[in-house]
């Protein structure tokens, strides 16, 4: 693909993907009959200088899979870049799903604005996310080339509406305002689990930040698959990768603040017959149906540009590993288009439909969202782990010469950040609240076992006769990452 991005590029789709307000707004749910924490933050940041770390010496938009297959001893080369890749691509179309799928859920919200006692049935919210799906997909195929152009103004519209939500909901609070100790530090738990164990279940929104990397984790991953198409990828990736969750965490500060100050009832919210609240609320704080709109109607907007961004890092990914021979019918999807320049065409339209077959699950489960990202956080964040923890085995002898190096604190920072993705995988395959019933359950272990299942088979099937890892330069291995010899073949 042709290389025409550059450092604001990628970190404005960063920020287009990682879309501060829609990633607390969208589950906040959750954070109401649970807890929350800035403490995600700074454990993704250990993440993400670990991820950037690696990028910087093996920029390409394979990814972590590459990496695994680089950092591996030979005999486990093959065998990990392939349980890797496919972790890496079943999180790339989960993550694009729960960003597609919230924003349906947005759509719904707002309605419910206007039109409070409409209670929209499950086949009703499915056809909305076709929609949204419908309109990403349309943008990532006919126009590709202003992708840029539309990245940069979604970073630009999050700036000025974080800067409108935080004017308007401050002067208006027409629901009243709290005290700093309950902005601050309170904790209502009302998911029927213990506290301790609560608060952590409250981690969701922030984590969903995080990947959506960063939940942060997510836009990580989403920026590495873009490598293809950045100038000079060992110096910008790194340094877009490790600046997103920093830049993140303030934006998410500065939106969260306001609203934790102006909060109406929380039983009043959780009350709301679709399960998301967030048009209920703006009505609330701005006391009008008009203000409530206006507020929504920001946060709409962030999520469709993300699930435009986050569509297109998608494809690339799928189109990557395509590309290596790891999928059925790869040569048909590795394909690149000749009436749509530097579209992977069939690798997005394989993307698209993925998330439009998953979607069916909320068919059956009202918390089918949350299953979405936790099967998204639980795939990219083992395919991360994955590199990180093969590089702490070899004792970091790889990344010596990384342009973007860590140092002495390097093993500190990786041991934190798989320790990190262990917890978190445990965390996201547990239900929000309790009692659990069928409807309420968390199903995002059994699409990550289901997933694990059809990658073991494919591999026994064909992976073991034909896959032979990505492909590596065919200079020495400690070649310089960002020269043209060594990225010709990335």
């Amino acid at each position: 693909m042709t290389r025409t991005r550059g450092l604001f590029h990628i970190l404005f789709m960063t920020l287009a993907i990682m879309a501060v307000p829609y990633g607390l707004a969208a589950p906040i749910a959750t954070s109401l009959v649970a807890g929350d924490g800035f403490l995600v933050s700074l454990l993704t940041q250990t993440l993400a200088l670990s991820l950037a770390e690696i990028c910087s010496k093996y920029p390409t938009s394979a990814g972590a899979y590459y990496w695994c297959y680089r950092l591996a001893p030979p005999q486990y080369k093959l065998i990990a870049s392939w349980i890797n890749g496919w972790l890496n691509l079943v999180g790339n179309w989960t993550v694009t799903l729960s960003v597609t799928f919230g924003t349906a859920q947005l759509i719904i919200a707002g309605a419910g604005i206007y039109y409070p006692d409409w209670v929209a049935t499950p086949w009703q919210t499915y056809l909305v996310f076709l929609g949204v799906t419908a309109v990403a997909c349309s943008f990532c195929l006919f126009l590709n080339r202003l992708l840029p152009s539309i990245d940069i103004a979604c970073a630009c519209w999050t700036a000025l509406g974080i800067i409108v939500i935080l004017i308007c909901v401050s002067v208006k609070a027409a629901a009243g305002r709290r005290s700093a100790s309950f902005a601050l530090g309170g904790f209502e738990p009302a998911s029927g689990w213990p506290a301790g164990w609560s608060f952590f279940i409250g981690l969701l929104p922030v984590s969903h930040l995080m990947f959506q990397v960063t939940h942060e984790r997510v836009h990580t991953s989403s920026v590495a698959s873009m490598a293809e198409e950045v100038h000079n990828p060992s110096e910008i990736l790194p340094k877009a990768i490790s600046l997103s969750v920093p830049i993140g965490t303030i934006w998410g500060v500065i939106f969260l603040l306001p609203i934790l100050f102006t909060l109406p009832d929380v039983n009043t919210l959780l009350q709301v017959s679709s399960g998301q609240p967030i048009g209920v609320m703006f009505t609330l704080i701005m006391g009008s149906k008009g203000g409530g709109f206006g507020l929504w109607f920001i946060i709409f907007v962030i999520g469709l540009f993300c699930a435009i961004s986050i569509s297109t890092a998608a494809s690339r990914a799928t189109w990557a590993f395509a590309r290596d021979k790891a999928i059925p019918f790869h040569a048909h999807f590795s394909k690149i288009s000749t009436v749509l320049p530097d579209v992977p065409v069939n690798a997005l339209l394989l993307s698209t439909t993925i998330q439009i077959l998953l979607g069916l699950i909320y068919l059956g489960s009202s918390t089918a969202f949350n299953a979405f990202v936790g099967v998204a956080v639980m795939c990219l964040g083992a395919s991360y782990a994955l590199p990180i923890a093969i590089l702490l085995a070899s004792g970091r002898r790889d990344v010596a010469d990384a342009p973007f190096s860590l140092g002495r604190v390097g093993p500190v920072v990786n041991a934190i950040a798989v320790l990190w993705i262990l917890f978190a995988t445990v965390l996201f395959s547990m239900p929000a609240i309790i009692p659990v019933t069928a409807v309420t359950m968390n199903y995002a272990s059994v699409v990550f076992v289901g997933f694990g299942v059809i990658s073991a088979v494919w591999y026994m099937i064909n992976g073991r006769y034909y896959y032979n890892g990505p492909p590596v330069p065919a200079v020495k291995l400690d070649s310089e990452p960002g020269s043209p010899a060594s990225s010709a073949n990335q």
